[in-house]
């Protein structure tokens, strides 16, 4: 479904990326480790068209989108919930739901899509009208993740859903994003710096280490393998 090929970022004179590849098959929950500074957000925002690739290509369902503006990427149906949320604090949950189904014309999938967005996500609708900035961490990763869900997304990617919430609620977003992806078959790309529970709701990892890939495979393996365990796993 998304195929990386040999992509190079560079911020200024300072490479992120040098020259990854992988790819995403439809179905799956791919994850993405690796410690901080590793390119891990990097990568997230290259595919999403946030950033410019230096070079390589990133292709999805067929189509090279390396070029493509993020307006146009998400129209494909890849949509990106980034690192720190970035809701519109000064709007309502209900604004910030409407702002997520910006690009989608049809009224009644919009309708479905909330609906669905308030069944797994139901503090959202009891919050409805209440400034997104006011909700705690744990309830605007469900709001940043419900406004992703309304632009009717058939790749969703994932940045550092864990980040600031409390340990309760970390739990919840965790069972939401395998329902997500079982029950609607979204495809999803996590970047997560809880490597533990990363591999766990998983298929598949690549690991980064400085804008590189040094392992990748079946999450439950590289779970169980030495090396990976002491680096990322505290084993």
């Amino acid at each position: 479904m998304l195929q990386v090929k040999d992509l190079h970022v560079a911020y200024g004179a300072i490479a992120a990326l040098s020259g990854i590849s992988f790819e995403i098959p439809r179905g799956a929950i791919v994850t993405l480790i690796g410690g901080n500074g590793a390119g891990k957000t990097t990568t997230l925002r290259a595919i999403s068209g946030l950033i410019r690739a230096r070079s390589g290509s990133v292709n999805f369902l067929g189509e090279d989108i390396t070029a493509l503006p993020a307006h146009q990427i998400v129209a494909r149906g890849l949509c990106h919930v980034p690192e720190g949320r970035m809701i519109f604090s000064n709007l309502t949950v209900d604004e910030n739901l409407v702002m997520g189904a910006y690009l989608q014309r049809d009224h009644a999938l919009n309708a479905k899509n909330r609906e669905y967005v308030f069944s797994i996500f139901p503090r959202l609708k009891e919050r409805l009208r209440q400034s997104a900035g006011t909700l705690s961490g744990g309830e605007q990763q469900m709001l940043a993740i419900g406004r992703a869900l309304m632009g009717n997304p058939k790749f969703l990617m994932l940045d550092e859903p864990s980040l600031g919430i409390a340990p309760r609620l970390i739990t919840t977003i965790f069972e939401k994003i395998v329902e997500i992806n079982r029950d609607q078959g979204i495809t999803i790309l996590l970047v997560e710096q809880n490597a533990n529970l990363a591999l766990e709701v998983s298929t598949s990892a690549y690991v980064l280490e400085t804008g590189r890939i040094v392992m990748s495979g079946d999450s439950q393996k590289l779970r169980a393998d030495p090396q990976l365990k002491a680096t990322y796993l505290g084993g």
